[in-house]
């Protein structure tokens, strides 16, 4: 049970995880989800992208669904005020604004589910977009198991697009927050670059503020020109490949074996959310990204305050130039501050319960209040 500010947020049970998602949680999600389709934001410079759809033989109505809205971006929204009607028992029945969600990479909205549903409870009404060439969103390559983006900046234009026009309608003149994971903390750390007054407040939960490519970054960015430039941009990086339908226990140790397992469990249900391997483009762009969102004039930008979060045992994206991002926005003049979890793996939301239980804590306290605070 966590506490924040007279509210309680009461943890689902690990031993009783696949149970209470299956027969609580998605049941009344699902009670106060819309679902939409946006059409992607104009970025000056980069042409329209057609966008591939679905290329599923044999589609069923969700795969008709995705081919009508071909180059258009899919979300769910869900209404905090339809949420609290459904009497959950730990609902706090105030509503406070709305938290746009930004996601990582590979990922995609079910993956989120528990935190929707603590969010909810908390009195936010959440949104998310899946990013362009994720879950239902457009794609732009024939193997749908590849992540494939031409410019990094599109994704930024993308969100920001979203957070203004339906995160806002969902906020209703309340506060508007940021969520973001990996992937998406880039994106979102740009977006609170380039558009300083959207939102009202930024969690950044291990941003790729630069990612760990396996070898220096100054290295990967010359071998990901030089596969872009001679035709293999959209082949997949060296030893990534399509996604299996067999867990892997070894590579989720530490993690919480319930969350770890249904995770994947979504994954093997629905081939649109087997998005498995990064091609050299994607790669190319993620370090522009990085480079873009370290400038300290594009930090100076910064007027959100930001709650960041670190893994000390992340594999996917590195600490170090986190650290340099706090420091540039702090020289700035911005309001932001560093959490770290020194044994946490990557996705802090999926560790076990005496993980996740003050990291909730911190996220919900930080929203509320008017000052960062340190639980």
């Amino acid at each position: 049970m966590g506490s924040m500010d007279g509210m309680d947020v009461r943890l689902i049970d690990e031993s009783r995880y696949t149970e209470t998602m299956s027969n609580t949680v998605l049941p009344a999600l699902a009670q106060c989800r819309a679902e939409g389709w946006m059409e992607p934001a104009d970025v000056e410079g980069l042409p329209a992208l057609p966008g591939s759809g679905w290329r599923q033989s044999g589609a069923g109505p969700a795969d008709v669904a995705a081919e009508v809205h071909v180059g258009q971006l899919h979300y769910v929204c869900y209404d905090a005020a339809k949420f609290d009607a459904l009497r959950e028992d730990d609902a706090t029945g105030i509503f406070r604004g709305a938290i746009v969600i930004s996601h990582g990479f590979t990922e995609f909205s079910t993956k989120y589910a528990e935190m929707i549903w603590y969010f909810l409870l908390s009195g936010y009404s959440v949104c998310f977009m899946e990013h362009r060439g994720h879950g239902y969103s457009a794609r732009d390559v024939e193997q749908n198991w590849l992540v494939w983006i031409d410019d990094w900046r599109r994704y930024v234009a993308d969100l920001a697009k979203f957070a203004d026009t339906v995160g806002k309608q969902y906020a209703d003149g309340r506060p508007l927050n940021l969520f973001c994971h990996s992937m998406g903390g880039g994106i979102g750390a740009a977006v609170l670059e380039q558009h300083p007054t959207l939102f009202d407040k930024a969690v950044l939960s291990c941003p790729m503020i630069a990612p760990a490519t396996g070898i220096p970054n100054w290295l990967a960015r010359a071998l990901a020109e030089v596969m872009c430039g001679v035709g293999f941009g959209r082949h997949a990086v060296f030893g990534q490949g399509p996604f299996t339908p067999e867990y892997n226990p070894e590579e989720n140790v530490g993690a919480s074996d319930a969350r770890a397992r249904w995770y994947h469990a979504q994954r093997c249900d629905d081939e649109h959310y087997q998005t498995n391997a990064a091609t050299f483009e994607w790669v190319r762009q993620a370090l522009r990204l990085s480079h873009a969102v370290l400038r300290p004039e594009a930090c100076a930008n910064i007027e959100t305050p930001i709650l960041l979060f670190q893994a000390g045992r992340d594999i996917w994206v590195l600490n170090e130039p986190q650290n340099r991002f706090v420091a540039n926005v702090k020289a700035g003049g911005g309001d932001i501050q560093l959490i770290r979890y020194p044994n946490s793996l990557h996705e802090i939301f999926r560790m076990p319960n005496d993980t996740l239980d003050p990291y909730l804590k911190q996220i919900l306290s930080f929203y509320e209040s008017n000052e960062i605070q340190s639980l």
